[in-house]
Parts: structure tokens; sequence; C-alpha cells
């Protein structure tokens, strides 16, 4: 079983992400993601002043002080970067990490970074048809030994290389953020290789709904001719630790319904759940953004499956 955590960059420093950085890759960690936000989300008013550390070139950095930890993000927007742009920027940060990326793609939500930064903020109809090109793009410029022509509703490219490209084989994978039935969790099926659950996204964490997402996957697949065996299944747990049951409770309630909030040994129990799911991963979120707190949250829960 493979274990990651989101760690914070925003409302924090570098040298506190480098502290808990360097901690996970000194224990039992798997792997470390990043949000992709320009703006701390969900905090207007003074808290737009805070730090909000960008996604992709933060990674980049951690990439360079790291040899172990597997490297994504959860998740990036599409509209923040052209996607061609993007294939070319997740070529090089493979190569910099000796094949440790996961590329994590989504349409985009937080409106308010959109306006403050002068990006395009459509319908989300459009969202979802521009996610589904991008991915398409993407995929043919992660496999493609030639230079790719495409010529989308959105994007265009005219004999263009992928140079540096995936540094693992056989590519890059990709990470489809979101699993909304109809539009999400195809283009997961049709261009995707591994699928994550959100926990953040207010339908709480629980065994039925991770099981009504992973149905309408292979319903998808099964139409497209796809394997669904080829995608790899992962979550990402909002997770609290803590015997305290007001503060869980305040954090349950804030999260959403069945989120996994307690003693060491709940939470334990509650992963074991998943991982009986076929669950291949779990990266864990809002865990203080201290390297006691990973230190502790490893020790205390982590090393229970060893």
């Amino acid at each position: 079983m493979k274990f990651g955590a989101q760690v914070s960059c925003y409302l924090t420093t570098w040298d506190d992400i480098r502290s808990v950085v360097e901690t996970m890759e000194s224990g039992r960690w798997h792997s470390v993601y990043l949000a992709d936000h320009f703006l701390p989300p969900n905090r207007g008013g003074a808290a737009e002043s805070l730090a909000a550390y960008e996604g992709f070139t933060t990674l980049a950095g951690i990439a360079s002080i790291t040899n172990k930890l597997k490297l994504g993000h959860l998740v990036l927007g599409n509209i923040y970067r052209n996607p061609a742009l993007l294939a070319k920027m997740a070529g090089t940060i493979d190569h910099i990490s000796h094949g440790r990326f996961t590329l994590a793609l989504g349409a985009g939500w937080f409106q308010r970074e959109h306006e403050a930064y002068s990006w395009d903020f459509p319908s989300m109809r459009e969202r979802s048809d521009r996610l589904e090109e991008a991915c398409q793009l993407i995929r043919l410029l992660f496999t493609s030994t030639d230079p790719v022509d495409f010529a989308g509703q959105y994007y265009k490219l005219i004999q263009a290389p992928l140079s540096p490209g995936s540094y693992q084989t056989p590519h890059i994978p990709i990470m489809v953020g979101g699993t909304g039935p109809k539009r999400t969790l195809k283009t997961l099926a049709m261009y995707g290789d591994v699928f994550n659950l959100d926990g953040f996204a207010r339908r709480g964490m629980s065994i039925e709904l991770l099981r009504e997402k992973i149905t309408i996957l292979n319903q998808h697949c099964e139409k497209l001719g796809r394997n669904p065996d080829e995608i790899r299944k992962t979550i990402l747990m909002p997770t609290m630790l803590s015997d305290d049951q007001s503060k869980t409770k305040e954090f349950v309630d804030m999260i959403g319904p069945n989120t996994v909030a307690g003693s060491a040994g709940y939470i334990v129990d509650r992963i074991g759940e998943f991982i009986d799911e076929g669950v291949d991963e779990i990266m864990f979120g809002r865990l203080p953004n201290e390297s006691s707190e990973f230190q502790r949250f490893e020790e205390e829960v982590i090393a229970a499956f060893d």
C-alpha cells in the first residue's frame, strides 16, 4: 500500500515546505503532492495577501531535493496553462526527478483566482470540453515518437515535438482530476491512467461513494473498450489525527460526512476499508504543515501497515 500527502503550498513558507518534504523523504512516505492555487482557496479578504506558492515551480524545487518520493499535484487547473506548454513542463520535471512525476489535471473551479489574474473562466461545460481536449493532446505528446499535429476546437499543434519527453516508460501517467459521472470520468476512461476520489468534494469519504464512482468509470471503460484495470485507483483523504472529539467533530462538519478524523486506531481501521476495496494509494490532506506532525502521523498510522 502506498501513502502520500498533499503538502500545503499556501499560508506557509518555503522553509516549512522543505522541512516537511525532507521528513517525508527520510520516512515511510511514498509520495508528495501540491495544490495548484494562486490565492489561498476559500479564504477571501486579508488572507488573499498571504503566500500562495505556484504549484509547478515549487514541485520542481522539491524534485531537486528528493530522490525517493513520487511527485504530483492534486490537481493542476487546465485553464492556467496551455496544455502543450504543460506537457513540456511535465517532460522536464520527469527528467529532473528521474521518472517520479504524475501529471494530474482538472477542469478548474476557483473563479476568484481566475478573475484576479485575468484568466477566462468559461462555463462548466466549456471547461469540461477543454479538459477533455487537453488530455487528448497531452497523451498524444506523451506517447508519440514523432512531432504531433493536432487540430481541436481550443488547442492546435503544428509538428510539435516533445523533447525531453517522458523519462519513465511507457509515459508519464495522467491523472484526470474530478469524478463527474458524465464528462470527467469518461475523459479519464479515454485518456487517463489514474483515478482519484477527492474527499474535499463535500460528499465525504465513504466506501459507498468510492464504489459508485468506480462503477461509473467501469461503465465508461466498457463502452470505450478500455480495460479498467489499467487505471490506478487513488484517494485524497482529508484526515485529522486527534483524540479530542470536539476538534474532530468540527473537522468533519467542515469537510463532509464520513471524513476520517479521530484516533490513530480509528484512522487505521478506516484506511483498511479502502485497501480492501482495491485502492492503490491514499494521499492524506490537511495534515498540519509541520515536520513533527508528519513524523507523528507516520509513526502512529502509516507504521501500522508495515
